[in-house]
C-alpha cells in the first residue's frame, strides 16, 4: 500500500462539505474557530481572494486548496473597490450556500468544508502538517485536470442536493485530502509535506517504515535502505520531509499503535512490541506525551457501544 493510502487508513478522517460560497467583489467572510480535532479547508474553483489567518495573508487563486489543521479562525476577502460587505447564508439539504449580503455578481466560487479526526492517529497526522497548508493544483496540467473533474462533480452535487448528496460530497472531500497529502510542495516552498517526500529514495524509506514500523529501524538501516551514507541520509530526510528521521519514526509508530489499540484486543505490552518499543513503560510515556492520555484510557475511549 502506498504511503498516503496507508496514512488515510490509519487516520480515518471524516469529511464534510459545509458551504458553497458564491461571493461578489469587496466581500468579507469571517470563519470562526473550529472545535478541537476539526480542520477546515477551502478549495477555490474560480476567481481569486485572500485568506487571512493570524498574521499570515495568503493569496488564493483558482485551483488552490488551503487546509488549516489547527482550526484557527480566519477571514476570506474578495477584491474590490467598494466598502467590504458581509455575507448571507441560505441553508440547503446537504450544506449552506453563502453569498454577499449585498446583491453583487459572484467573482469567486469557493467550497468550504472540514475534516474531523480522532485523538490518536488522526490527530497525530494533522498536527504534523504545516498550518496553514496552501497547495496549488493549477500549476501542473495533471493536477489541474484532476481538480477540474473533482470540481465538476462537486458542482453537480451542489446543484442536485438530492438523495446521497452528503455522502458523495464527503467522499469527494476525502479524495481532495489524498491529493493534498501526496503533493510534494505547497505554494510556499518551505511548507514541506512529509507525506509526499520529493526525493524518491526518501519516499521509499517512508513507505518501508509505514509497512513495518516495528522493525529495528536504526539510522544505519534507514540510510542503507535509501542507498545513502548516514550523514547524507539525515540531511536529505530533513530536506524532503521537514522533520528528522527519529521524529518521523516515532510518529509512525504511535499512529500505528493508536490504530491497534482502537481495533484489536492486543495487550498494551503486545502493541508496544509490535511498533518497536522494547518496554511497555517507555511506550506508555511516549504515547501519553503525544496523544494526551495513556494507552489504556485511549482504548477505553475508542470502544464503541454495541
Amino acid at each position: 500500500m502506498d504511503a498516503v493510502s496507508h496514512l488515510l487508513r490509519l487516520a480515518r478522517p471524516q469529511a464534510r462539505l459545509d458551504k458553497r460560497c458564491l461571493l461578489g467583489g469587496a466581500t468579507r467572510m469571517d470563519v470562526a474557530a473550529h472545535a478541537e480535532r476539526k480542520a477546515p479547508f477551502h478549495v477555490l474553483l474560480e476567481g481569486a481572494c485572500t485568506l487571512e489567518i493570524g498574521s499570515k495573508l495568503l493569496e488564493v487563486r483558482a485551483g488552490d486548496v488551503v487546509l488549516i489543521p489547527g482550526g484557527a479562525p480566519h477571514r476570506v476577502t474578495t477584491p474590490g473597490c467598494e466598502p467590504l460587505s458581509p455575507t448571507a447564508e441560505t441553508a440547503g439539504e446537504a450544506f449552506v450556500t453563502t453569498r454577499s449580503a449585498q446583491s453583487r455578481a459572484p467573482v469567486i466560487d469557493l467550497f468550504c468544508g472540514h475534516y474531523t479526526f480522532g485523538a490518536g492517529a488522526g490527530a497525530l497526522l494533522f498536527r504534523s502538517l504545516p498550518d496553514p497548508l496552501h497547495v496549488s493544483f493549477g500549476s501542473s496540467d495533471e493536477g489541474e485536470e484532476v481538480l477540474r473533474m473533482l470540481s465538476a462533480l462537486m458542482r453537480g452535487e451542489a446543484r442536485r442536493e438530492g438523495d446521497g448528496t452528503a455522502a458523495i460530497l464527503s467522499a469527494l472531500c476525502t479524495v481532495l485530502l489524498a491529493m493534498v497529502l501526496r503533493t510534494s510542495r505547497g505554494v510556499n516552498a518551505n511548507a514541506t509535506l512529509w507525506t509526499a517526500a520529493g526525493d524518491g529514495r526518501i519516499a521509499g524509506v517512508v513507505e518501508r517504515v509505514l509497512a513495518d514500523p516495528g522493525a529495528d529501524w536504526s539510522i544505519e538501516r534507514l540510510s542503507r535502505a535509501a542507498a545513502m551514507s548516514r550523514a547524507t541520509f539525515l540531511r536529505h530526510f530533513v530536506r524532503s520531509t521537514g522533520m528528522t528521521a527519529g521524529t518521523f519514526l516515532g510518529q509512525v509508530r504511535l499512529m500505528t499503535a493508536a490504530e491497534l489499540l482502537a481495533t484489536t484486543d492486543a495487550t498494551v505490552a503486545s502493541v508496544a512490541g509490535q511498533v518497536g518499543y522494547h518496554s511497555e513503560s517507555a511506550f506508555s510515556r511516549s504515547f501519553r506525551s503525544a496523544v494526551g492520555t495513556t494507552p489504556a484510557r485511549f482504548r477505553r475511549a475508542s470502544v464503541r457501544p454495541a
